[in-house]
Parts: C-alpha cells; sequence; structure tokens
C-alpha cells in the first residue's frame, strides 16, 4: 500500500506536458469513495474517467514532443495513415489519452481556432524520418517515404537520482514501411529535446538589466551583536535634527539616522526568525531530552553515593523512580502554566463571580417573595 493515496487532484491535473517519468502514481488503484466522487456529474469531473489499473500504460514511449501520425479511420471514413503529422502536445497517463497540436474535424473558415484533441494511445505511431527505398525494377529514382514504428521495444529503465526521474532507451523493432538494409536492427529512437524560452525583447516598462544586476545592499557599519564595536548613543538633541532634518550636514547625525543606519532584519534577525521551523524544533527537542539525561545523572549519583545497605542496581532503580515522579510533577506544572497563560485562572474566577452572583440573586428572590392570599392556604401552626 503506497504511503499517500490517490487523490482527486491528482486525477483532475492528470494531463502533463513533461516528456519524463518521475513516479508511478498513475499505477495506483482508485479507491471506491473517490470513484464515487469523480462519478457526480459537474463541470470539474468532466472527462474525468479512468482506466482499470490493469489497462494503465506503466512505461509510456509516447510523450509530449514526438511527432505521430493516427492509425484507423477518422470521422467521415477518411483514413488519416501516410496523411499528416501531428506533434503531441500532452498525455493523460490514468486515461491512456494523447493530445495532438491543433487537431480539429471541423476545418470550415468558421470553425474559429483548432483545439488539441486526444487519441487512444493504441492509435499512435512513432515517426522515424524520411528514408530512401531502394529501387525496384523498373524503378529509376529512389522513393523518400516517411518511416514510422510498427512496434517499440525499451531497454532496462533505470532511476536517475540527479534527475529525479526513471530514464530508458527506446528503439524500434520493426517498421512500416520495412527498410531492407535495416531489417535486423533496432533503430534507437531519440527522445525530444526541450525547446529553449524565448523571452520578448525588454520594454519601457520592465526593469534594465544593469539596474537588476546592480548591489544596492550596504552591510551594516557595526556589529549588531554585542561582541562588535557599538556607535555612540546620540543625545536628544541630535536625535531630534536628524528625525525632522535629514539633510543636516553634520556627519555625526547622518550616521545616527541620516539613512546609514542598517536594516532593522540585521538587529531583529532573532525575533524575525521563524520559530516554528523544523531545525528549532528538533533543537529544542535535544535541549529538553539533554536537561532529562542530566536530571537522571543527577539522582543516579545523589542514590549511588549513599547506599544505605542497597545494591548500586537498587540504588539506581530508586533514582529512576524519583526522576519519573519529577517529570510527572514538571508536567503538571507547566500543564498549570500554560493553562494560566491560557487566561484559565480568571476564567474560573469569573465563573466564581457568576455563580455567587447567581446564589445572592435567587437569595433575594426568595427573601422577597410574598404570595397571594388564597382560599386554600394553611399557615403552620409553628409559625
Amino acid at each position: 500500500m503506497p504511503l499517500h493515496r490517490l487523490t482527486k487532484q491528482e486525477i483532475h491535473r492528470a494531463i502533463t506536458r513533461s516528456p519524463w517519468t518521475t513516479s508511478f502514481r498513475h499505477l495506483l488503484p482508485v479507491s471506491k469513495i473517490l470513484k464515487d466522487r469523480l462519478q457526480v456529474s459537474s463541470l470539474e469531473n468532466a472527462s474525468k474517467k479512468v482506466v482499470p489499473v490493469k489497462d494503465r500504460i506503466k512505461y509510456w514511449n509516447i510523450v509530449p514532443g514526438d511527432q505521430i501520425r493516427l492509425l484507423g479511420r477518422r470521422r467521415g471514413g477518411r483514413r488519416d495513415e501516410n496523411e499528416v503529422l501531428h506533434e503531441v502536445v500532452a498525455v493523460n497517463k490514468f486515461r491512456n489519452r494523447v493530445y495532438v497540436r491543433g487537431m480539429s474535424h471541423d476545418v470550415s473558415p468558421d470553425a474559429g481556432q483548432r483545439k488539441d484533441k486526444n487519441y487512444h494511445y493504441s492509435r499512435c505511431q512513432l515517426f522515424l524520418g524520411e528514408h530512401e527505398l531502394p529501387l525496384k525494377a523498373g524503378e529509376t529514382e529512389r522513393k523518400v517515404v516517411p518511416v514510422f514504428a510498427q512496434r517499440i521495444g525499451t531497454s532496462h529503465p533505470v532511476w536517475n537520482s540527479f534527475l529525479r526521474r526513471w530514464q530508458w532507451e527506446r528503439f524500434a523493432s520493426k517498421t512500416v514501411p520495412v527498410l531492407p538494409e535495416r531489417r535486423h536492427e533496432n533503430i534507437l529512437i531519440p527522445w525530444p529535446k526541450s525547446q529553449p524560452t524565448i523571452h520578448a525583447d525588454a520594454t519601457p516598462y520592465d526593469t534594465p538589466e544593469e539596474q537588476v544586476l546592480k548591489v544596492t545592499y550596504k552591510p551594516p557599519p557595526f556589529s549588531p551583536t554585542l561582541r562588535g564595536l557599538q556607535p555612540r548613543v546620540p543625545t536628544e538633541t541630535e536625535y531630534l535634527r536628524a528625525l525632522y532634518n535629514s539633510t543636516y550636514k553634520n556627519s555625526s547625525y547622518k550616521t545616527f539616522f541620516a539613512g546609514t543606519q542598517p536594516p532593522v532584519e540585521q538587529f531583529l534577525y532573532k525575533e524575525l526568525s521563524n520559530p516554528h521551523s523544523r531545525a528549532k524544533k528538533m533543537k529544542r527537542w535535544q535541549e529538553v531530552h539533554r536537561a532529562k539525561r542530566v536530571l537522571l545523572n543527577e539522582y543516579i549519583e545523589e542514590e549511588v553515593k549513599d547506599l544505605k545497605g542497597r545494591t548500586r542496581g537498587e540504588a539506581r532503580a530508586e533514582a529512576a523512580f524519583r526522576w519519573r515522579q519529577r517529570l510527572e510533577e514538571d508536567k503538571k506544572e507547566g500543564r498549570k502554566i500554560s493553562w494560566i497563560k491560557k487566561g484559565g485562572e480568571e476564567k474560573l474566577e469569573r465563573k466564581i463571580k457568576m455563580r455567587k452572583r447567581k446564589e445572592e440573586k435567587q437569595r433575594s428572590r426568595l427573601a422577597s417573595l410574598t404570595l397571594k392570599e388564597e382560599p386554600n392556604q394553611v399557615i403552620p401552626k409553628e409559625l
């Protein structure tokens, strides 16, 4: 069972444009609860059906960036073989679907912008390039024809720990049409190369490169800790002049307040740092356990120093018992302190006051209670 189960977001974001296989989470089964959630009719769940696990493809050899042709018949009974090459732009590994660029069945001028359509993985044939066929009887010129991979083989997959992905080589063991000179040869099929990112030309709204690379940070002129030399504390007059007149020419005022002070983060780096980071949590945990060990050693030394007729093992056991009692007392004290910090003591006082006020009100109502004279009333003889 995997550490993390399949989620709804993974199925919704199953369409990927990356040609690399980084994990095999697309082979995980869909739970019954998740399947029921996907069957709810909504715009988000549109076309989010997944194929059974046994029908999913583990190692994909048709990836974004490849050129393919489609097998079988298209709408209208027209075949697509040897007609058009399509570029793969994305794949859906949960549905075994391949998305091709700008593939639309409506080619009329009013069709508008073409949209990427998807087809099943089994209908795709990889394009290997154009090759010259040998001359046949009665031919004078060699034909240059497109060659496609009819059967694809792969090498043993290897995990690349540096790039964090699975890698293998793919080759065509059978081609259409057959190449006589390479009939019994495995033709290596290179993986598509990523296109370099083309950046647009800079506009007046963009920051120039020299301004981006310019170093504007200046380190503080003195150490933010008490170990280094500290500046002189300004007088009240100097402080006020520097505060209300930043262009004052006196250098001593400028050094204090007129723009050459170091950033406040240099002095508050401890306060501004995240106290809940993993490193700081681990440091606090280690300090607590170190203090517990030191306390246990102190109890053991104290008990072993005066055995009083006991063995060393019994003395150590007595020290461990006292140590555990001390930890329980410290835990109770810590709970009480945290309860007080959270306002528990004030809350308890308010409850006590409210209870007393309620009792006083009830007592006053009973004391001022008067009954109307009715025929069925009887005054006790004791009164």
